[in-house]
């Protein structure tokens, strides 16, 4: 009597060689984009770290003192402007990530995925453990650290793009929001990771605290050097319908017309501009990214690090039921806009009451971060894809990259100006930074307006329904 296959096995053989690859691809781009938030991660825990209460920390006998009040503070940190210094880290950061990825778009383009994204995070990781190494080599010039951090800022936008630009050639329309909800979950993991991994050392050796990110995001480079597949094709799989029947339903290309975006495609070497989003309405789409991404970062700077990460597991589950309710209902802007407008009186209720017992802070901290990053998640992530795969642009898979770059880059924007806001508001009360996030999130809904008038229409039967954000 012939035994029964083994129930793993049976498992094993019940998904398609296109499964397996499509899955590994995700698990590969998900691992190598949580590298990339862990590799940010450690500034932020370290700067506790850099300047201290020095009243508080036993001071080693054999130690000849000249200063009692900042003895134990890292020069250059140790003066009554270390807040400004520290900005000065945190922008050149975040203004080199800004600048850097709407360049990132048009070497993504060009440059196979495989290539620029090893180079990238070999580089990122070079920079983040050169960071950590001033700790060792007793380093104390604020230059070579923002130096560092301008450097790190221009490698870390390697990146995104890629990443997404990889999972849009192996992911169709037809769930895309739900897996992509799922996956971008890698910035809210790579957050946390990267908090624990940089609290491990930050009490003995800060320096650790960047060469060990460091060196995790630089072998995630050679594993992707020698295992990512960029596209389907190369692997004799089936590449995913990014199209399929709604073809019929597309009333207005991302340009104007598919010649003419060829064309012009084609002069601009790749090129997607801002005039070619003005032309389809979705010009207001990085603006929108600009925004939610200006919340998100004036949020994280008032919490302690532990509500941080609640927030972030928050935004993993928001991010998650975004993509989910979006896929059901074939609207990306209508399910963005809901989860804004309750986000609203959520964060006015978190700034009157979030304070006021551990449960009731907690439940606000996941709510709040459920509720302002799964818009932003889902704008990132499958609306980027949605529009780079567009049917106008056949043929020209790459300009993915750049989509994912020009929303992304303008995001970015949003974060270097939430903590100067934020700096220049609070001086005058929480309660006014509160009341500037509110109106952040009102004026995205408002961006978002007349995609969800569309869309209604389209439910309504006046239009043919389709998914994603879209001129019709």
């Amino acid at each position: 009597m012939k035994s029964p296959l083994a129930p793993g096995i049976r498992l094993i053989t019940s998904f398609s060689r296109d499964s397996w690859y499509r899955s590994f691809i995700l698990f590969l781009t998900f691992l190598f984009y949580t590298a990339y938030h862990l590799s940010r991660k450690p500034i932020s825990i370290v700067k506790s770290q850099l300047h201290r209460n020095c009243s508080t920390v036993i001071r080693p006998t054999d130690l000849n003192i000249t200063n009692n009040a900042t003895w134990c503070d890292w020069v250059p940190f140790d003066q009554d402007n270390y807040q400004t210094l520290f900005g000065v880290l945190d922008n050149s950061f975040l203004v080199a990530y800004a600048i850097g990825m709407f360049i990132s778009g048009i070497f993504g383009e060009r440059l196979p995925l495989r290539y620029y994204l090893s180079v990238g995070m070999l580089s990122s990781g070079l920079f983040t453990c050169l960071f950590g190494l001033g700790f060792y080599w007793n380093i104390h010039s604020l230059g070579y650290y923002a130096v560092i951090q301008v450097m790190n800022g221009l490698m870390q936008t390697t990146g995104w793009p890629a990443v997404v630009a990889c999972v849009g050639n192996w992911f169709g329309k037809g769930k895309r929001g739900f897996i992509m909800g799922v996956w971008n979950s890698h910035t809210s993991v790579g957050n946390i990771l990267g908090s624990l991994i940089a609290g491990a050392f930050v009490s003995t050796a800060w320096g650790m605290s960047f060469i060990v990110p460091g060196l995790i995001i630089a072998c995630t480079g050679v594993l992707c050097f020698f295992f990512l597949v960029e596209k389907p094709e190369d692997v004799n799989c089936t590449p995913p319908q990014h199209h399929g029947d709604q073809e019929s339903t597309e009333t207005e290309p991302l340009l104007q017309n598919s010649s003419h975006a060829d064309r012009n495609y084609t002069r601009s070497g790749g090129i997607l501009s801002l005039p070619a989003f003005r032309q389809t309405g979705q010009l207001h789409l990085p603006v929108l990214a600009s925004t939610l991404h200006l919340m998100l970062h004036i949020l994280t700077q008032k919490r302690q690090e532990t509500c941080r990460q609640l927030f972030d597991v928050g935004g993993i589950v928001g991010g998650i039921m975004a993509g989910l309710v979006s896929d059901y209902t074939g609207g990306r802007a209508t399910t963005c806009c809901v989860m804004l407008l309750v986000a609203a009186p959520m964060l006015f209720l978190y700034n009157s009451i979030g304070q006021t017992s551990l449960g009731t802070t907690i439940g606000m901290l996941l709510l709040c971060g459920g509720l302002v990053n799964g818009p932003y998640a889902l704008i990132t992530t499958a609306v980027s894809a949605d529009l780079g795969t567009h049917e106008s642009l056949r043929g020209n898979s790459r300009a993915l990259s750049t989509v994912t770059a020009i929303i992304d880059g303008t995001g970015s924007i949003g974060a270097a100006l939430g903590p100067l806001l934020a700096g220049l508001i609070s001086p005058t009360g929480w309660n006014n930074v509160f009341y500037m996030l509110i109106s952040a999130d009102v004026l995205a809904c408002l961006f978002l307006a007349r995609l969800v008038y569309k869309e209604a229409q389209g439910w309504c039967g006046r239009t043919p329904r389709v998914r994603g954000f879209k001129e019709i």
